[in-house]
């Protein structure tokens, strides 16, 4: 792709889609701006390259332990492949951080579900309704634990209502 003058516009398109994504890895934390993801590894799972991300996530978290964004993309990344158990676990890391972005406990809520835990995903798919009213996925998947349950037994139903 060229403009009119001959010139390539691919490496203006790659650095405005890097640049992007690195705004949106900028997150407040306690008023001061501080990048809490890496480009390259947001990158990596955005394509769906998921080893990939696992791998360059894993380093983010190894130099910045407390990066709440960096171990909530490396769970969603480690969900991805199928580890389940480590999934939750960094998603539980970054929710004991601070971050509460509504599709966080969905995807916590989704992954209890996947476990059975019927309880806790009711209890993560709540905060996710409450984070994110205006996302039909929370209320929905909150709405199919809520039957799971209520096929249970009528008594467990009523904790949904």
């Amino acid at each position: 792709m060229v403009n009119k003058r001959g010139v390539s516009l691919v490496p203006v398109g790659a650095a405005i889609l890097l640049l992007s994504l690195g705004i949106a890895c900028v997150a407040s934390a306690g008023g001061n701006e501080q990048p809490l993801c890496d480009v390259g590894a947001d990158y990596a799972l955005g394509l769906e390259h998921y080893s990939e991300a696992i791998r360059l996530h894993t380093e983010v978290v190894r130099k910045r332990p407390d990066d709440a964004l960096a171990l909530y993309h490396l769970g969603f990344a480690e969900g991805m492949v199928g580890n389940r158990a480590v999934e939750l676990r960094e998603y539980q890391r970054a929710a004991a951080l601070g971050l509460r972005n509504w599709d966080l406990f969905l995807n916590v809520g989704l992954a209890q579900l996947e476990n059975g835990d019927l309880d806790a995903a009711t209890h993560s798919l709540r905060r996710a309704v409450l984070l994110g009213e205006d996302h039909p996925e929370s209320h929905f998947n909150l709405a199919l634990v809520c039957e799971r349950l209520r096929m249970r037994s009528a008594r467990c139903w009523r904790r949904c209502n």
